[in-house]
């Protein structure tokens, strides 16, 4: 391609562009790294059946060296198409998705070299370690497209599962921990309202400062209550997984979608409603008018500040809800801190699915692959060291928040305080 024709490129195709080249790098790295450096392959063995779903394929055995090169070749051919068709931005997506599970693929065959991959299990595991990162994402599309940066989705999870785990407790009925979860992200959400919209506070500041205070207050009375009364107010219990009849029996995807406890049922149907009632309901309109262009919402009658104060609350409830996975979906029990900044990869996700809630749900499935394939591999053994895996989640968050992604651009009034008249 010629210079001239270079300068004629728009912004996205430029971005595309660098994509392009981005991945092209990485499939020769991953072609000479996994597949022309090893001397000697062995076998690699993937497992396909979890448990009592229909059996299409049990397992597949395939020589390391010979996988690592044939996925390499397809990476390869994903960047071709991706430069051929990078005007086409669909084209572009399939072509990114065929490099990126090629890429995987390529990496697993050598990383798990004379290994025993459940890869079934491993897709549900990221599934299950993504589900608080996507009700922690969709928490900030709510907020921080109606204008509310929202740094205190950790504070709102964490409460949610204080909260959830408490109740569950006490009254030995999981239902009513899972019905107070909301109301416990809401409570936080609330302050976060009232003295971002109402006073005008920096909501950077004052996110930080919430996360802080209920870390806090959580790890106060876990060391007074829950710790010498554990039997009495931290014995909750987690949901049993629901099987769907007849979708919970598909090879793959049944014990991966259709085989989970209630609150992953209930993710499913927040983030469809989010999408929905955001980009075809009036609602959804009014929300993202305020997050873009206030003064002219206000304009047409729209009350922005109330408009915000209701998402942000909403949006608290939501994360709430997200965090009584960590007690009733996963663990059973509270611990000190047991959101382990999650908050702010969920932050991360939002970013990288450039506000959107299906793209925020995407990365957020990277995010918690990434989480769990590290576990995987550190328990199995891999070439590369323990420690190095272990960083795997956090460099795909720092990756995602530095813009190598590419530009993204935030809601145009996000995090500007408003009042009424225009001035700001």
């Amino acid at each position: 391609m010629s210079t001239s024709e270079i300068r004629t490129l728009s912004a996205p195709e430029r971005r595309r562009k660098r994509g392009v080249i981005t991945m092209a790098v990485l499939g020769l790295f991953g072609l000479i790294f996994f597949a022309f450096l090893p001397k000697t392959g062995q076998p690699v063995t993937y497992n396909f059946v979890l448990g009592n779903e229909w059996v299409l394929m049990k397992e597949w055995i395939i020589n390391s060296k010979t996988g690592s090169l044939g996925f390499s070749l397809l990476s390869l051919a994903g960047v071709a198409l991706a430069a051929v068709q990078f005007r086409a931005r669909k084209t572009i997506r399939f072509a990114s998705a065929i490099f990126g599970f090629a890429f995987l693929m390529s990496f697993l065959c050598w990383s798990a070299a004379g290994k025993f991959i459940p890869f079934t299990g491993l897709l549900q595991g990221a599934l299950l370690l993504s589900v608080p990162l996507i009700f922690g994402a969709m928490a900030g599309v709510l907020s921080e497209r109606s204008g509310v940066i929202n740094i205190a989705i950790e504070g709102q999870l964490l409460a949610g599962a204080f909260m959830s785990g408490i109740i569950a407790s006490l009254t030995q009925n999981n239902w009513l921990g899972l019905l107070i979860a909301p109301f416990a992200g809401a409570a936080i959400a609330w302050l976060l309202a009232v003295f971002a919209i109402k006073y005008g506070i920096d909501q950077v500041v004052l996110g930080f400062v919430l996360n802080v205070l209920v870390i806090g207050l959580t790890n106060f009375l876990y060391k007074k209550l829950l710790i010498p009364y554990q039997s009495t107010w931290n014995a909750g219990g987690t949901f049993a997984p629901i099987e769907i009849p007849i979708l919970s029996k598909i090879p793959v995807i049944g014990p991966i979608f259709f085989s989970q406890s209630i609150i992953v049922y209930l993710m499913y149907v927040v983030v469809i409603a989010i999408h929905i009632a955001l980009f075809k309901s009036r609602w959804g309109l009014r929300t993202r008018s305020v997050g873009e262009h206030p003064t002219a919402a206000e304009s047409v009658g729209i009350n922005v500040n109330r408009v915000r104060f209701r998402n942000v609350v909403i949006a608290g409830a939501v994360a709430g809800l997200g965090g009584a996975f960590f007690t009733l979906g996963a663990v059973g029990s509270f611990s000190k801190e047991m959101t382990a900044g999650k908050g702010f990869i969920a932050l991360a996700a939002l970013i990288f699915g450039r506000w959107s809630p299906l793209g925020a749900v995407a990365a957020a499935l990277i995010f918690g692959f990434a989480d769990n394939l590290q576990g995987l591999l550190t328990i199995t053994g891999t070439p590369i060291p323990s420690e190095f895996m272990l960083m795997a989640p956090y460099i795909a968050t720092i990756i995602a928040v530095s813009g190598f992604v590419g530009k993204v651009r935030a809601p145009a009034a996000d995090g500007i305080p408003y009042k009424r008249g225009g001035a700001h």
